[in-house]
């Protein structure tokens, strides 16, 4: 393997590239959160029904969750450099479509493809920061790329509702198309490519399963309340079950190139930060559209105002997230216990205060409830994928972030689902009323703290400390020493 030194003289322009890859990965967690508080616009100029508001937002995590592993490995088998300039390309003209849809349909399309090519993107810049950077710069880089998430996640309500209530909402996805160029022309002429030293081929058999699997359990989700729930729905979400054993089954028994390696499915700790990783972030990234329907939808709060209000989670989150990064290297188990017992009794005040007070809720309220849940999400969100990898020896450690990345991505979409069938089978199909929207609201967040709860319980199947491990050879590019 290359020395720091020897690094250093052949990638001299590393911290310019990894600006690029930075860069490319700060537009893609925009696009995650930018939408919330602009969907009631869109909504109301596209005549997007309610299914189609949840396939806007959902409807991009399944995709980014489906394809996830699939752009990973393209990236170790063709180069990983090519699928990344691929993805932002893409991601690009998906974002310029998306701004240009001229229906809900159109809208959800463009969403999707904007999933689609983020899942080509997002897996090479882990990759390309483990072929440019050797530690102890690797760590700084890691660091940076822990700052850009968080970032991202402020800025994007706020610039959403500055944006909707400037120029209009359609600039939510233009503004992507000069950082999307300029992502694509640096890493053009910076980045390294580079492959996996191993002959791999792309397992189509496990990406239709898996896929097949997904959609059988979302489509229904999304779409059962519009549609009566008729019972094909529900035995659909019931068949999806052993669809996604099948998908099991076939990675274990396949031979040469799965998506997963059989070692994950093998690997205890691993399965059940899995499990883990998709109950919290299914509560993290759907609460805040349930508070938008409620707030901006049914009681008028403008944009900016619901954007500014949501800001106490991710405040909270920074808040504590230097004391994770800190200490998760000797208490990392702990720290996760004790973050979703703080999530959750932040939610569960959250409750409290909109069951008590319904429509007339003030904005400090809920800013101070998120700004609780949101100093537990902290000690959690920075240090979590890290605790679940810890467990996974050093060969499978690329994989295995693939599949963690992809979980994540998978338990966002179907949170989204998740709260908006119960929310509106709650509110009913009669006349928007406000009084019954926010009783809606927290029964609906019910889910989310349960969620977080039900997390809890299997945090003592975690490692108890996050990895010390160095990357996988194969991370290394192609022809290095």
């Amino acid at each position: 393997m290359a020395t720091e030194s020897s690094r250093r003289s052949e990638y001299p322009r590393r911290w310019f590239a990894l600006f690029i890859v930075l860069t490319a990965m700060f537009m893609n967690q925009l696009d995650v959160t930018i939408v919330n508080v602009a969907l009631p616009y869109i909504q109301r100029d596209l005549g997007a029904g309610i299914s189609l508001q949840q396939w806007i937002l959902a409807g991009f995590a399944l995709a980014f969750a489906l394809l996830l592993v699939t752009g990973g490995r393209l990236g170790d088998i063709t180069g990983r450099k090519r699928v990344f300039l691929i993805g932002v390309a893409g991601f690009t003209a998906a974002s310029a479509a998306a701004g240009l849809a001229q229906s809900g349909e159109m809208m959800a399309a463009a969403r999707v493809t904007q999933g689609v090519f983020a899942a080509l993107m997002v897996p090479q810049v882990l990759s390309v920061i483990q072929v440019m950077f050797q530690p102890p710069e690797r760590i700084k880089a890691m660091g940076l790329l822990g700052v850009v998430v968080p970032f991202a996640s402020i800025t994007g309500p706020v610039a959403g509702a500055l944006l909707t209530a400037g120029p209009g909402w359609r600039w939510i996805f233009w503004v992507n198309v000069p950082i999307g160029v300029l992502a694509f022309v640096g890493a053009a002429r910076l980045v390294p490519e580079s492959k996996s030293d191993r002959p791999l081929r792309l397992d189509l058999t496990g990406v239709l399963l898996l896929g097949l699997a997904s959609i059988m359990l979302m489509y229904p989700l999304v779409q059962g309340h519009e549609l009566g729930w008729p019972a094909w729905t529900l035995v659909s979400m019931v068949v999806s079950l052993p669809v996604f054993a099948a998908f099991g089954l076939h990675q274990l028994r396949r031979e040469g190139s799965p998506l997963v390696p059989p070692a994950l499915f093998r690997n205890r700790s691993f399965v059940a930060g899995s499990v883990l990783m998709a109950l919290v972030f299914s509560g993290i990234m759907s609460y805040l559209i349930v508070l938008v329907w409620d707030f901006q939808v049914a009681h008028g709060w403008s944009p900016l105002r619901m954007a500014l209000t949501g800001l106490g989670w991710t405040i909270g989150l920074g808040l504590t997230a230097s004391i994770a990064v800190r200490y998760g290297a000797v208490a990392g188990r702990r720290l996760i216990g004790a973050g979703l017992v703080v999530m959750a009794a932040g939610m569960v005040a959250l409750i409290v205060v909109l069951r008590h007070y319904g429509g007339a809720t003030d904005s400090w309220q809920v800013f101070a409830c998120l700004l609780g849940a949101g100093m537990g999400s902290g000690l959690v969100v920075p240090i979590l994928v890290d605790l679940v990898l810890a467990g996974v020896p050093a060969r499978d450690a690329g994989a295995g972030s693939g599949v963690a990345n992809a979980t994540i991505q998978l338990g966002t979409a179907v949170g989204v689902a998740m709260v908006g069938a119960i929310f509106f089978s709650l509110v009913g199909t009669g006349p928007r009323d406000p009084m019954v929207w926010a009783s809606a609201t927290w029964r609906t967040l019910l889910y989310n703290a349960g969620v977080f709860l039900l997390a809890v319980l299997l945090v003592p199947l975690l490692p108890r400390r996050t990895r010390t491990h160095d990357a996988p050879a194969e991370a290394r590019p192609a022809g290095a020493s």
